[in-house]
């Protein structure tokens, strides 16, 4: 069954914000609701073009993350355009596990 999408950004609102680093994993929550970034963890790459980051808006409950219709691969440029305050951490070591500090643009280590 396909399911149609209505992107939070059109393609033409995409801007190279930063250089090409593979593709990542975000929900629904964030491209389509426009949700921010509440936390960002960073895994094994899966394979040569996945970054391994997962991009997660915080709402998401586990019923709604075990529907994959609700996660997709993006490329990491597009996820900064959605939320330009993950681009300071995008760098960081794979096991990086980070979470927003409320109202701020920063992240800190996840603690949970």
């Amino acid at each position: 069954m396909e399911h149609n999408k209505n992107f939070k950004l059109g393609a033409d609102q995409i801007k190279d914000l930063i250089p090409r680093m593979g593709g990542c994993m975000a929900t629904d929550k964030i491209t389509v609701n426009g949700e921010p970034v509440k936390y960002m963890y960073r895994q094994e790459p899966v394979n040569n073009i996945d970054s391994g980051w997962v991009f997660l808006s915080g709402t998401e409950t586990q019923e709604y993350l075990d529907d994959a219709v609700n996660t997709m691969i993006y490329d990491v440029n597009t996820i900064a355009n959605y939320d330009k305050a993950i681009i300071p951490y995008l760098n960081l070591p794979i096991g990086s596990d980070l979470e927003r500090i409320e109202g701020t643009d920063t992240f800190e280590n996840y603690a949970g």
